[in-house]
């Protein structure tokens, strides 16, 4: 039996017409706001384009302000995003293995206690994260922004989901039978058939780790380690409290420049991810 097209009726189409303007506007404003300065900002009508002049001295105050600093925070940004994805990546991979291989005492136990960190907010960490950075000598370094973000409990999850539907235990016990050794299955017969959890998964982490302000705020205090959400969140308190004249469109153009490797991450592996969702979808 094939299925016909899906007719929507007008007030359907009204009603997603609505929801696709109401979801792109901001992303417009956007796009509009970086070819303005602050005077066009605020007294010309802000859905439309302003003067490509505008742009170019945007973009040149965005490099070239603190020495380039900018180019700093976006090369940090992605120092720690990419670390924090492939150290989650692995430490999940590796994790989910071990819960779906093996049997051991007090295993579901364990399990349950690593999901329910997950309902623990991230602020309520915040303290003895900063206690621990000290005692390890680790504060005002890249580690103690990535370090934390390796303990990834919904990566888990994901990875045991992933393990247990994509790599039958029959399989393992051949190998086994065969002579190879847990790192050789670990490695060469059970990766490649749960990649789509290991991008999945990776992309979490990547856009997690992205995005995250509350933690370098608390343990690096140096500019140099700043990511692009504190660096830009610094740059426009300094510029408000010091008389200065506000950088409000230069740090639109800063947001926009670091939405960018979001988009490239998520256009490259995509297909890996809408699949790996796929699997996780039928497993649960």
């Amino acid at each position: 039996m094939t299925l016909g097209r899906a007719r929507f009726s007008a007030a359907q189409l009204l009603l997603l017409g609505l929801f696709a303007v109401y979801s792109l506007l901001p992303l417009w404003w956007v796009v509009v706001t970086i070819f303005k300065d602050n005077g066009q900002l605020f007294s010309t009508f802000g859905l439309w384009f302003g003067s490509t002049a505008h742009l170019a001295e945007n973009w040149h105050t965005l490099v070239s302000r603190e020495d380039g600093i900018f180019l700093r925070w976006l090369l940090n940004s992605v120092l720690y995003a990419g670390a924090t994805a492939l150290g989650s990546v692995l430490v999940s991979a590796v994790a989910g293995y071990a819960f779906s291989a093996y049997d051991f005492a007090g295993k579901n136990l364990l399990f349950a206690v690593i999901l329910a960190t997950i309902m623990v907010p991230g602020t309520a960490l915040v303290l003895p994260l900063f206690l621990m950075m000290q005692k390890l000598g680790l504060l005002n370094t890249y580690w103690a922004v990535i370090l934390p973000a390796l303990a990834n409990p919904f990566g888990l999850y994901l990875m045991r989901l992933f393990w247990d539907s994509g790599f039958p235990r029959e399989l393992t016990e051949a190998a086994r039978i065969d002579g190879a050794g847990e790192w050789t299955i670990f490695q060469r017969l059970g990766l490649p058939l749960v990649r789509g959890g290991l991008v999945t998964v990776g992309l979490f982490a990547f856009v997690a780790a992205w995005n995250n302000f509350f933690l370098p705020l608390v343990v690096v205090n140096r500019s140099e380690l700043f990511p692009l959400t504190l660096g830009l969140s610094i740059w426009n308190q300094t510029s408000s409290s010091s008389g200065q004249e506000p950088l409000y469109t230069v740090i639109v153009l800063g947001a926009l420049v670091s939405v960018l490797p979001l988009l490239i991450a998520f256009l490259t592996l995509g297909r890996y991810w809408q699949g790996g969702l796929a699997s996780g979808a039928v497993k649960g």
